[in-house]
């Protein structure tokens, strides 16, 4: 009887934590979740930090303020300096890289990002925030129908620089830049390479307030200038502008759930049984090094003189961006921006306990991917484009299904698998079976 109640209790706390609150720039987080987090949804913890959107959170001081740029050279030979996002408390001073999902080291060289079946791959993201500046990575993309490998500059308000590659277009970069997370697929640009599976590649995106530059090997591949991003129709500039993360990852633009646009763009629906599944259990991408150098401004825009980087208005646009002195480290995934002394009961400093708490304290990833997807429309078709020019088409982002990062594609969310634990573990009854 105790064993049923508990399966009872489970299942309610599945329900609860499915009915997950959306949030948009038209519908701000209640107060009782106030972080909107990079994959639209509201929750506390790490819904606040890395990702928090300010413009769509209950109010902008609801996410925790954001690490500033430090100059870096990264070099993955093991999992030094990358903290899972279930551990992460916003002290980049402890962690250099966020994961969500899995990494393996590969011959003391590179790290390998594995998206094995029925999970949505694995993404990295710095723990600081670039506001302009070059990074490079040098790294070989994943390959098969339906695998996708990005090099991105992702903001909190969803201003993006992208690398994006297909993985049966193995000889092509995909080059894009958004605005505030304006789908305008018109502004989208190929570089042509040798395969990008079997050889490693230099990429590099150098930012200025001014302009946009996409370099593979040294060599640029694509410029974009700000001067002619201006919007006549909402008197602004499109152009990426507020501080960003680096992130690097693989995902599933083939996963059989999303739309049929991503579906297309990404080469089919992907193929579980191919032969890097049978050779080794996952698809993977396979990284080398990532190096960070800062703009440095003596003024802003561009500048990482103090602590953090935060926002003072709703605009959301460079000259808003404050470099600060505001902290960025949580007591617990309790906290949030404006309560970052929150902790679970009884616990001491440091505490990161999800599991003990049926609160949304991390969001997950969908099968989406980490930033804007490729180029479909909402009927289906892809964008045509030539190498080194824009894309000659305009398109809205086609919705997916939600899809968590990690789990078994029958569970829902990390929330939800930590509710179910915790509820059943007294019957020993394992959560990969519930669900």
């Amino acid at each position: 009887m105790v064993r049923s109640s508990l399966l009872l209790a489970g299942f309610a706390a599945i329900a609860a934590v499915h009915a997950a609150t959306k949030c948009s720039l038209d519908t701000h987080c209640p107060e009782s979740k106030p972080c909107c987090s990079q994959y639209g949804e509201c929750g506390k913890g790490a819904y606040c930090l890395g990702g928090c959107d300010p413009l769509s959170s209950f109010s902008r001081d609801s996410c925790v303020p954001a690490p500033v740029c430090k100059d870096q050279s990264y070099r993955f030979k093991d999992m030094t300096g990358i903290t899972s996002k279930n551990k992460y408390l916003g002290d980049p001073t402890k962690t250099d890289w966020v994961m969500d999902g899995h990494a393996v080291p590969y011959k003391d060289s590179s790290l390998l990002l594995t998206m094995a079946p029925s999970t949505v791959g694995t993404v990295l993201a710095t723990s600081r925030y670039m506001w302009y500046g070059n990074v490079k990575a040098r790294f070989k993309t994943g390959r098969g129908r339906g695998v996708v490998t990005a090099f991105i500059l992702l903001s909190d308000v969803k201003d993006e620089i992208d690398y994006e590659y297909v993985g049966v277009e193995l000889k092509k970069a995909q080059t894009n830049y958004y605005y505030q997370g304006i789908t305008n697929y018109t502004q989208g640009g190929n570089i042509s390479l040798s395969d990008t599976f079997n050889n490693y590649h230099d990429y590099e995106i150098r930012w200025t307030p001014d302009s946009i530059t996409w370099l593979v090997d040294g060599q640029v591949g694509r410029t974009k200038l700000r001067k002619d991003t201006w919007n006549a129709t909402s008197n602004q500039w499109a152009f990426p502008q507020t501080p960003a993360r680096v992130q690097i990852s693989i995902w599933p633009g083939g996963l059989a759930s999303n739309a049929k646009g991503t579906i297309d763009w990404a080469g089919g629906v992907i193929d579980w049984s191919g032969p890097d599944i049978q050779a080794n259990g996952y698809y993977y991408a396979q990284f080398e090094s990532v190096d960070i150098e800062c703009y440095n401004a003596d003024n802003a825009p561009g500048t990482n003189k103090k602590t953090s980087y935060t926002y003072n208005s709703d605009l959301g646009t460079n000259d808003t961006v404050v470099d600060g002195d505001k902290p960025t480290v949580l007591k617990s995934l309790r906290g949030t921006g404006t309560d970052m002394d929150a902790n679970y009961p009884n616990a001491g400093n440091g505490a990161s306990r999800p599991e003990s708490s049926g609160e949304a304290v991390i969001p997950g990833l969908s099968g989406a991917g980490p930033g804007t997807d490729g180029h479909p429309d909402e009927n289906g078709s892809t964008t045509s484009r030539v190498d080194g020019s824009d894309s000659d088409s305009d398109s809205g982002r086609a919705p997916v299904d939600g899809f968590s990062q990690g789990l078994p594609s029958g569970a829902a969310g990390g929330a939800t698998w930590n509710v179910v634990s915790a509820l059943v573990a007294g019957c020993a009854i394992f959560g990969m079976g519930m669900l």
